[in-house]
């Protein structure tokens, strides 16, 4: 079994077996015409269950012939132009050529001795983010496993530099319509279930500014902590930037920490065209930032950032095995004293050969494509009569859903457009998600792939019309 490990004396094994397993994949995406082939669970379980993983098959070939079978077949395809549903973007070649990298040489970037150049290369693209954010000299940061984990770390800070005891008075204030994982770290930190205050939002989505003045006037009021305040930019269901500068300004008049979570907004840092519509974000004290949902990386590549490094203590834990205290003063960088991760893959490397290769600009234009595609699928949605949309996009995102002439019963159309999403889903021609407006039924696209195109769009809205007026067909000779 010493065969199948890595090292000196396997590299020509090691050649082989990857490259068989490239090529492979290559013949996959190149010969993959829709995003999903529409298989179910009780075709694809049995497969799965039938394998007897303490009787190996001992051959490369034949592991990938059963990989196929059980996997990348069914697989969902996000590079295709018809895949349009949730943040899934499609990944561009220097990051899989990095992450080829990063899993052979495996790297932990929790200690200077176990990744050394790693290291280097992490803290530089956390500078690289912070200068573009703007968000001053002191910044730092640390790359994370997604969104939720830079947003819990952010919250963790914000708690930490409250130097308030009582958790039961600390308040965050967010969005109604912001990322769950405010509301989940807030319960991982202690807070209760009325620590997270919703901020109602404009026709926009937008946080009100206005709300938001009065909830926190409030909490001074009851003697409560206004112990953070997340703004979004770029939220998941509406792509909706909050109003950043306005919210800065509340923040600093009641003393709350800051924290932006622009998993989904952060391409606009490389944007050639709509940078703009992040002015503001450069005041936060902590950005979530997520490279695999706008800057086209494979999962998972995030980051947290911080105005001040030294805010980062609070997740500071020394042991003598791994990163004693000792090392502090003998300034040996242990990215582990920033981390809520012990073990942590050098998924930075994914980002330092995209921006090596692209550059910055080349990452920019990419979501400029999409952010002008989104604008033109608006406007197709706003003027076919079959669907009502919800706003007009910030980023890549479009809310609708299909309103047929003939049917006015709220709750039947929602029906209709639940069935229309399944049914595209099962035929696999598509794929798009779905949310709720109102306590309504709506159909997402979430444009991230540059290769997709207004043909695209319409096609899929007439396979959604389409589905839709079956089953309201079908629905009507049940009635009858």
């Amino acid at each position: 079994m010493r065969s199948h490990l890595l090292n000196d004396t396997t590299t020509e094994h090691y050649r082989r077996s990857v490259t068989e397993g490239v090529e492979r994949v290559a013949a996959k995406l190149a010969a993959t015409d829709r995003p999903f082939t529409g298989v179910t669970v009780d075709d694809l379980a049995p497969r799965i269950d039938a394998i007897d993983l303490d009787q190996p098959l001992r051959d490369t070939t034949a592991v990938l012939d059963e990989l196929e079978d059980v996997y990348l077949r069914d697989a969902v395809y996000f590079h295709h132009p018809r895949y349009l549903a949730h943040l899934n973007c499609p990944v561009v070649i220097p990051a899989v050529l990095g992450e080829a990298v990063l899993s052979a040489v495996n790297s932990s970037l929790d200690t200077w001795d176990q990744s050394v150049g790693g290291t280097l290369i992490e803290r530089k693209l956390i500078d690289w983010t912070a200068a573009r954010i703007g968000l001053g000299p002191a910044a730092d940061g640390v790359f994370t496993s997604g969104g939720t984990q830079s947003n819990l770390q952010a919250l963790l800070l914000a708690r930490e530099e409250t130097k308030t005891q009582d958790l039961a008075k600390l308040r965050v204030f967010a969005s109604e319509v912001s990322h769950f994982s405010v509301q989940k770290s807030a319960k991982l930190l202690g807070l209760g279930p009325e620590a997270v205050v919703a901020v109602p939002v404009d026709h926009d989505k937008r946080m009100q500014t206005v709300a938001l003045a009065h909830e926190l006037e409030r909490c001074a009021e009851a003697g409560l902590v206004p112990m953070a305040v997340v703004a979004t930019a770029g939220t998941t269901d509406f792509g909706s930037i909050d109003p950043l500068p306005e919210i800065a300004g509340l923040c600093e008049q009641y003393g709350a920490w800051m924290h932006v979570d622009a998993a989904y907004g952060c391409g606009l840092l490389a944007s050639l065209k709509y940078r703009h519509r992040i002015d503001g974000i450069e005041r936060a004290d902590s950005v979530t930032v997520d490279y695999h949902k706008s800057f086209f990386q494979p999962v998972s590549s995030s980051a947290v950032l911080v105005r001040d490094a030294a805010t980062l203590r609070h997740a500071t834990y020394h042991a003598e095995y791994l990163n004693p205290r000792r090392m502090v003063t003998e300034r040996i960088p242990n990215q582990v004293d920033k981390s809520l991760q012990t073990t942590r893959r050098f998924d930075a490397l994914k980002l330092w050969m995209t921006l090596r290769v692209m550059g910055a600009d080349g990452i920019g234009a990419l979501f400029d494509e999409v952010c002008d595609l989104a604008a033109e699928g608006w406007k197709l949605l706003a003027a076919d009569p079959r669907f009502d949309v919800v706003v007009q996009p910030s980023l890549s995102t479009l809310v609708f859903r299909y309103i047929p002439a003939a049917v006015t019963d709220p709750a039947e159309i929602d029906r209709a457009n639940l069935y229309a999403r399944k049914a595209l889903f099962a035929s696999g021609d598509a794929v798009v998600a779905g949310t709720k407006v109102a306590g309504r039924h709506y159909l997402k696209f979430t444009l991230l792939n540059p290769e997709t195109t207004t043909a695209d769009i319409t096609a899929v809205l007439d396979l959604i019309a389409g589905h839709a007026e079956q089953y309201l067909g079908e629905s009507l000779d049940r009635a009858c």
